[in-house]
């Protein structure tokens, strides 16, 4: 209990992380498009675009050329947005945060990003598959940072109200494990749509199982801590609405990935009874493919951050029942 005036804080290290998310997660969106569109070697050249200064290169010719010159630049110019919104998370951080940990979170923050955006550089410069996965494996895992700082500098996290909880300590593994499995999911993803086009097709046909093992494993997990933190620890309200949301982000995901299928492939032989194949026709690089594929990888981020979030948050309010305690649930206040 406080006996002084209350301590000033400062939120907006917490406004200027949300702004930061939810400016990284388009970058996810258009990064993915322009793997999707082939257009990650529209402009030849790096950091320059055309041997013009990435900022100064002409905004009639981006908007008015090829569509693939389109994507690829704006993905530049969105990456540099990110890149500065991030050196001034790192500022706000240093000017405002008591927590020395959080500081150098922030000075990773930083670090990752120009690290991704190297990656996407030599990328250009190589014209390399394999430097273009990683880049596709990095990208999320920043992102998957910008929303674990969101949540350090929320009031949730820095003026908890704890939660005794039946099977805390359970559901806490449960939840670092599906935040895990998210980020697998996504590097397979990721070797899945890097496979060379000469590739032998058991290469292929190994990537898509282990996509789809791994996806129903996940799915799994989901379900179960979703229905074990309902059951539970309804009443927090972090973790119930981010248990909900995941849960309907796996139901976009599942829909996302068959259509995915289809719209890339074909209409699979044992789904013909529900769907005619002539009621779809597969049209490579049509809008349709174009946007359901970049659709499921951008809904792969959102479930890795969601489950990055609810982990964490995990970790903080969950509190096992003491032993002596018959009842199964119940609020311990505020920590101190």
């Amino acid at each position: 209990m406080n006996t002084g005036p209350e301590q000033f804080e400062s939120r907006w290290p917490h406004r200027w992380a949300v702004l930061l998310a939810c400016v990284t997660f388009p970058l996810l969106w258009v990064g993915g498009l322009v793997t999707t569109t082939d257009a990650g070697m529209a402009v030849p050249d790096w950091p320059n675009t055309y041997g013009y200064n990435l900022f100064l290169y002409p905004w009639q010719t981006w908007l008015s050329g090829p569509w693939d010159l389109f994507i690829e630049h704006g993905h530049r110019l969105l990456a540099s947005s990110v890149g500065m919104l991030t050196i001034g998370l790192l500022v706000l951080l240093w000017r405002t945060e008591e927590r020395r940990w959080m500081k150098s979170i922030g000075c990773v923050a930083l670090g990752l990003v120009i690290f991704q955006g190297v990656l996407g550089g030599m990328r250009v410069l190589f014209d390399e598959r394999t430097l273009a996965m990683l880049h596709g494996c990095t990208g999320p895992m920043f992102f998957a940072l910008t929303v674990a700082i969101v949540v350090f500098t929320s009031r949730s996290w820095t003026k908890p109200t704890l939660a005794a909880v039946s099977g805390a300590a359970n559901i806490r593994w449960l939840s670092v494990a599906t935040a895990v499995l998210a980020y697998l999911q996504i590097m397979l993803g990721a070797v899945l749509r890097h496979v060379p086009v000469d590739a032998e097709p058991m290469t292929f046909m190994l990537a898509v199982k282990s996509h789809v093992g791994l996806a129903g494993v996940l799915a799994i997990h989901i379900l179960v801590l979703a229905i074990l933190l309902q059951i539970r620890a309804r009443y927090v309200r972090p973790l119930n609405w981010l248990s909900i949301a995941l849960v309907g982000l796996l139901l976009l995901q599942v829909v996302l990935g068959a259509s995915t299928w289809i719209v890339k492939f074909a209409v699979p032989a044992w789904a013909t009874a529900w769907i005619s194949p002539q009621s779809v026709a597969v049209q490579d690089g049509g809008w349709a493919q174009t946007h359901v594929i970049t659709a499921h990888v951008a809904v792969g981020s959102l479930i890795l951050g969601t489950a990055v979030a609810l982990a964490l948050y995990c970790q903080r309010l969950l509190v096992e029942v003491p032993a002596s305690n018959g009842v199964a649930h119940r609020k311990l206040g505020a920590a101190v």
